[in-house]
């Protein structure tokens, strides 16, 4: 088996036999899906070590033919594009799984499906065939809703049907998609890098149809404006754990679909829609930050700066440039680390004070150093300040942009200055002023918190310094696939 099998299928079999230890067996149960995650993340390790920087091809390839009648091959591999989004999604799963041992709830099924959901994000990133690529990205659909539904919060059920609605009616949407391209293919093929050689030779109205049905089931992942009204919900009733995979991966299997399949696979098609792509990310821009602004709720807050925060990935792809699509990719990343930490951190003060509401705290960095440094690193990164992983992204974005669309980049920076505000205004609110006697009994983090953020914030620091550690992965891939866009 190769190692991109052995990075899938060892969460896939870890929840499998997690289903034979008796569900009374608590810490057998939670210290074995440990291990298995971080199995997981060592071969992610290895596969960083081993990656060639230096081409922009695929590498780690394995194809095996799967259903010969159809031509389906089980076909994975992975290149700039992809590869440190396998290793951030083994990253932040284990993380999240460290901190979620506070489970007490059905915890056997807890660690199923997070396995489950770990496997499913994985395929999504290394699958070269578009057949195993919708059966990963069904495969999350299930876990999510049932780690919603059953460990979230009051609104869970509500949340979690309209999380499952949402993404289904994409998906539908892009399986229309995949039939048009595998019909319209001579030999008929779900080979996503063939399919990319021949969707270029398609009649434009074909490949608008077709950029438009895919764009639906991305668009809907993202969250992309006017789709975007699922995610603050499901990320306030989600537990803390599964709102770090949501805002960390989950987000990103929308703008890595429309990188890896809807630009190289129909060119033309896409630079039809450009001028619709930069108008939804600049309203996902700027409308995120203002209805974060507006919110109370730390954890609601933060859900909306991720719609803003996907706007600038957006925009970084609507530049059709190598800066713009590094900036995106490195967005994507940043994203993943910085808001994964943020969830974790309200979660930190959630379990102690039951309340996310922010006019009730005050004064908190005097008596809980550790947790403030740690919030307002985290939250310095994700309003762009310089020297943090934030603003590498951020900026390459805005510089890929602006020679194409310098109005829309200029209306745009209103997001980060609203980002600033509200960012600024929590910490005021939270950590400033005098001490709410309230809380006076409350304790610092523990080392279970303290394992699990920590190490997002070392990563947050080092991208920040010394971007090159994510760059130079990515920009051979993203080089060419720029190339393509000409």
């Amino acid at each position: 088996m190769s190692l991109l099998s052995l990075i899938v299928f060892v969460p896939l079999a870890g929840a499998l036999a997690i289903l034979a230890i008796p569900k009374t067996k608590i810490k057998a149960i939670q210290g074995f899906g440990i291990a298995v995650s971080s199995v997981c993340l060592a071969l992610t390790g290895y596969l960083y070590a081993a990656f060639d920087k230096t081409t922009a091809g695929m590498q780690f390839i394995e194809q095996l033919s799967w259903i010969p009648a159809f031509n389906i091959n089980y076909f994975v591999g992975v290149d700039g594009l992809s590869v440190a989004l396998v290793i951030l999604t083994a990253l932040l799963t284990l993380v999240s799984l460290i901190y979620s041992l506070n489970i007490t709830l059905r915890v056997k099924e807890f660690f199923f499906w997070f396995l489950l959901l770990e496997a499913g994000m994985l395929g999504v990133f290394v699958s070269l065939d578009f057949f195993l690529f919708y059966v990963f990205w069904e495969l999350t659909l299930v876990p999510m809703y049932f780690l919603i539904g059953v460990w979230g919060g009051p609104k869970k059920e509500y949340a979690a049907i309209k999380f499952f609605v949402y993404t289904l009616f994409g998906s539908l949407f892009m399986l229309l998609g995949i039939l048009a391209l595998y019909f319209n293919s001579a030999p008929h093929t779900f080979n996503m890098i063939e399919l990319a050689r021949q969707g270029s030779l398609l009649p434009l109205n074909m490949q608008i149809w077709i950029f438009l049905a895919l764009y639906l089931g991305f668009a809907i992942k993202i969250p992309a404006f006017p789709f975007h009204t699922w995610l603050p919900l499901a990320h306030v009733e989600a537990p803390t754990g599964v709102s770090v995979i949501l805002a960390g991966i989950m987000l990103k299997m929308g703008t890595y679909g429309i990188m890896r399949v809807s630009f190289p696979t129909l060119p033309a098609a896409t630079k039809w829609f450009l001028p619709f792509l930069i108008i939804i990310a600049v309203i996902n821009i700027v409308y995120g930050a203002f209805c974060a602004m507006a919110q109370k709720d730390l954890k609601k807050m933060v859900a909306y700066s991720s719609v803003n925060h996907m706007g600038y990935c957006m925009l970084g792809m609507t530049a059709m440039t190598t800066i713009g699509f590094n900036g995106a990719v490195l967005q994507m990343i940043t994203h993943g680390l910085i808001t994964g930490s943020l969830f974790l951190l309200v979660g930190v003060i959630y379990d102690r004070a039951h309340t996310r509401d922010m006019d009730a705290f005050g004064g908190l960095a005097a008596r809980f150093p550790i947790f403030a440094g740690l919030m307002i690193i985290q939250v310095m990164a994700s309003l762009g300040l310089p020297g943090l992983a934030g603003f590498v992204g951020e900026f390459l974005c805005f510089l890929g942009a602006f020679e194409s669309w310098p109005y829309y980049v200029a209306v745009s920076t209103i997001g980060i200055l609203v980002t600033a505000a509200f960012f600024l205004r929590m910490i005021e609110k939270v950590f400033l002023g005098p001490f709410n006697e309230k809380w006076a009994g409350l304790k610092d983090m523990n080392a279970r918190e303290l394992i699990a953020i920590v190490p997002l914030a070392v990563l947050t620091l080092a991208i920040g310094i010394w971007p090159r550690v994510c760059l130079d992965w990515i920009n051979p891939t993203i080089t060419y696939l720029a190339g393509l866009m000409k």
